[in-house]
């Protein structure tokens, strides 16, 4: 852990309603969700946007993905479940960690490695350069005004993470002052290359930002890829993209 760390605001707490178990930290803030009849569901509309980087990539069994901040251990779960890669989780919080154990199922696997330290640290650790396919950013603290790992060198970091073609998502507030500076920040780390997809009715706007080989594909391949991923994921994924594509110029082709 790193001298900071988190506070006596950042307990874990949960609730339960209609077969959805929630996870807070001592407010009325959802921090995560999971529907204990099915535990690997990805229920909040926002989780499921994170896994957005499956429009642009197909995970192999070699490839790695970061988590970074644990919540309900949803992304976990889906990725272990639906995909052969291995994991790596960072979460400041051990008591999180404790609380998922007890009540959100947290997965144990040989693919899964859970490491209790400061994202922003593990950001700049010259060992994860590299070394990730996806990166998925989900970091805030118990007043959830904004990502608790903003900066330029956090994100720079993140990008310097990823393989050599590599995404990140990142969960924003669309309509809170932390938005901006952190897109700018992003844009920058990233060389511009990024997408946003609509903001849900929570608030949240994730965003995808891009490393490797510049994407130009055509519309009509790209709804199809949209499809597959509906299909195998089950994720509203041709939603996403028909986003993607209504917010660009040329409708016919995506280039990022």
């Amino acid at each position: 852990m790193s001298e900071r760390g988190p506070s006596l605001d950042d307990d874990p707490t949960l609730s339960e309603y209609d077969g959805i178990r929630y996870l807070h930290f001592g407010t009325e803030w959802v921090q995560g969700a999971m529907r204990v009849a099915e535990p690997s569901e990805l229920v909040l509309a926002y989780t499921q946007q994170m896994m957005g980087w499956l429009l642009f990539l197909e995970p192999r069994r070699k490839d790695k993905v970061a988590i970074l901040g644990l919540g309900a251990g949803s992304l976990l779960r889906f990725v272990l479940k639906h995909t052969r890669a291995s994991t790596q989780t960072v979460e400041w919080n051990p008591a999180v960690t404790a609380i998922c154990r007890m009540y959100f199922r947290l997965p144990e696997s040989s693919r899964s490695e859970i490491w209790h330290g400061d994202a922003d640290r593990w950001a700049q650790d010259n060992e994860n350069i590299g070394r990730y396919t996806a990166l998925m950013v989900d970091l805030y603290d118990a007043h959830a005004q904004g990502p608790v790992c903003d900066s330029l060198a956090f994100y720079q970091g993140c990008y310097r993470a990823l393989a050599d073609t590599g995404i990140m998502t990142v969960n924003l507030f669309g309509s809170h002052e932390s938005f901006a500076p952190n897109l700018d920040n992003i844009r920058q780390a990233f060389g511009g290359r990024m997408l946003e997809l609509p903001e849900i009715d929570a608030g949240n706007r994730v965003v995808l930002a891009f490393k490797g080989p510049v994407l130009d594909v055509s519309a009509g391949r790209f709804m199809e890829r949209a499809e597959e991923v509906e299909s195998q994921y089950g994720l509203p994924a041709r939603r996403w993209a028909r986003a993607i594509l209504s917010g660009k110029r040329r409708r016919d082709t995506l280039v990022v």
